[in-house]
């Protein structure tokens, strides 16, 4: 806030003059405080009537112009003004074309193999780690959870190769709350290791719906860079191919600054313009923190990406995936 104070003010050539005075008022320097909050409060207010003042201006302006009226302002958010990353993958680029025609996920997305995938826990499960693997089971077709039984995970995957399986999901926990998800192509990889937060199972979610045996169709947002394009890769290929379109189920993993929100929906044509959605559940938010080539070796693997916090966060703007 401004506050202009005037007093006259002598000078020569003149009996008197005009002056104006500015200082600078900040609200924090009232030590009262519910007249502080007042003050903020009618300050606010202010700036709302101001914006809202522009945004009616503006509408007349462009009713009155009409076809001949400027483009509408596209509001700046953190999204569209992002750092461009040097690895961003373009629609036509060959040699993205060509790495996804050779690398490990080749064999789903070319010869369409049947995904097969091993699910368990960590060594005593608690009770909320037991229940997202259950409805991960129900939404992942072709799934199976079996006991770890203190058998250590480079042991279990030699194991699951000579069954067929192509994947294996390891859900840990701190606190007994399910706080990571471990995800490993089977048989050369790469290894995904994810942070997992906000799970809440779909018993917990107003209105769910059942999931039912139909495999789902899978939709993936925003995976734009060469890492994000491998992750979504990875992801695709939990899921069969050939969705069964008349169980109208679709599961989603949307991309947002990094954040990866899983949903698990039924929907249903309403008529040609509307469309209604009931989720299902589990929903959850993952995080990449590391890829690995190869299979799972915490100690002599080789890391394709690793997060780290001080050297890559340094602007909210950047983005990896």
């Amino acid at each position: 806030i401004c506050v202009v104070m005037g007093r006259p003010k002598k000078s020569e050539g003149t009996s008197s003059a005009k002056s104006t005075i500015e200082r600078v008022f900040h609200p924090s320097t009232v030590k009262n405080k519910l007249r502080r909050q007042e003050i903020f409060q009618k300050l606010k207010n202010q700036k709302s009537k101001e914006r809202r003042d522009a945004r009616e201006k503006r509408k007349k302006e462009r009713e009155e112009l009409g076809d001949q009226a400027p483009p509408k302002q596209e509001p700046k958010t953190i999204e569209n003004t992002r750092v461009i990353e040097e690895t961003l993958v373009l629609p036509d680029d060959e040699e993205v074309l060509q790495d996804a025609r050779t690398d490990e996920l080749a064999s789903y997305f070319v010869s369409g193999k049947i995904p097969k995938i091993l699910m368990f826990a960590s060594r005593k499960p608690s009770l909320n780690t037991a229940l997202l693997l259950r409805e991960l089971e129900a939404c992942i077709p072709n799934s199976e959870i079996r006991d770890r039984m203190h058998v250590e995970l480079k042991k279990i995957i030699p194991e699951a190769v000579g069954r067929d399986f192509t994947d294996i999901i390891v859900v840990h926990e701190d606190r007994k709350e399910p706080n990571g998800l471990l995800l490993v192509h089977l048989p050369d990889g790469p290894t995904a290791h994810f942070k997992l937060t906000n799970f809440r199972r779909g018993y917990d979610i107003r209105g769910h719906g059942k999931a039912t045996s139909h495999r789902p169709e899978v939709v993936l947002n925003h995976f734009g860079t060469r890492l994000g394009h491998t992750v979504a890769r990875m992801l695709a290929a939990l899921f069969p191919h050939d969705p069964q379109f008349e169980g109208r189920r679709v599961v989603t993993f949307h991309n947002q600054r990094d954040y990866i929100f899983f949903r698990h929906h039924r929907y249903i044509f309403k008529n040609a313009q509307r469309v209604g959605l009931q989720e299902i559940g589990p929903r959850f938010t993952l995080k990449l923190r590391s890829l690995q080539k190869g299979t799972f070796d915490s100690r002599y693997g080789q890391y394709m990406w690793v997060h780290k916090k001080k050297q890559m966060d340094t602007s909210r703007r950047r983005f990896h995936l």
